[in-house]
């Protein structure tokens, strides 16, 4: 192994000449098989969340790119300062549409920053503690995939028992916990009744479907979930 890759690899690079073309090729290399990874993950934990932007194509050339920058910039304070007043006037007006997106942009920006100073230890362990961090969020606990959030509207015409709003509110609240009535109504000679709930498992969704017809015969209702993605 060269000994320009070797010290590369063992982080004791000190000085830009001592790079050279074959270690920084590597360094992009590592930076770009990180972005991929970085996407890979994203896809796998929230493709089915519909926002539309597919920021994860951005990935590749955004990691790339921050390494080569920091690369560039960080054995030469004039450089960085000049770097730093020229990125201050660019904006950036597409919104961020998912929170996600955030946590692994920056995700993408550490890794690359990582690679760049010859961390390269470092963005292994991010991303092992990172898909740790996905696993546990989205198979257990608080945030476990399998509970959902949402708005349950039920309408039940006039003619229906005296005593189906009681008997609704019984059932929401005895299969949802946290369920409370947001909203009553009356609207088109019918009684419409709007609950919020949380952490809710779809097996208790299975058995409300199955209760709320017999509160009232000629009941409706529809469900609205506000976490689309998280079943």
């Amino acid at each position: 192994m060269p000994p320009q890759i070797r010290d590369l690899v063992a982080g004791t690079g000190t000085a830009m000449q001592e790079i050279g073309a074959l270690p920084f090729l590597l360094l992009l290399a590592v930076s770009l098989a990180g972005s991929f990874v970085a996407a890979l993950l994203y896809v796998h934990f929230y493709s089915s969340r519909a926002t539309g932007s597919y920021v994860y194509r951005s990935f590749p050339l955004l990691g790339l790119s921050i390494t080569a920058i920091f690369v560039c910039i960080q054995f030469s304070l004039p450089l960085s300062l000049g770097l730093l007043g020229a990125l201050s006037i660019v904006r950036f007006r597409t919104p961020i549409k998912e929170p996600e997106e955030i946590g692994f942009i920056m995700l993408v920006v550490a890794a690359s920053i990582a690679t760049a100073t010859f961390k390269l230890t470092f963005v292994a362990l991010l991303f092992g503690v990172a898909l740790i961090a996905l696993l546990l969020q989205t198979r257990g606990g608080p945030w476990a995939r399998d509970r959902q959030a949402g708005t349950l509207v039920v309408t039940v015409p006039d003619g229906g028992p005296a005593t189906a709003q009681s008997a609704i509110t019984d059932s929401v609240r005895r299969l949802a916990t946290s369920a409370r009535l947001e909203s009553l109504a009356r609207h088109d000679e019918a009684l419409v009744l709007s609950y919020v709930f949380e952490h809710v498992s779809p097996e208790a969704l299975d058995r409300l479907q199955a209760e709320l017809p017999q509160a009232a015969p000629q009941l409706s209702y529809s469900l609205f979930f506000t976490r689309p993605g998280a079943a």
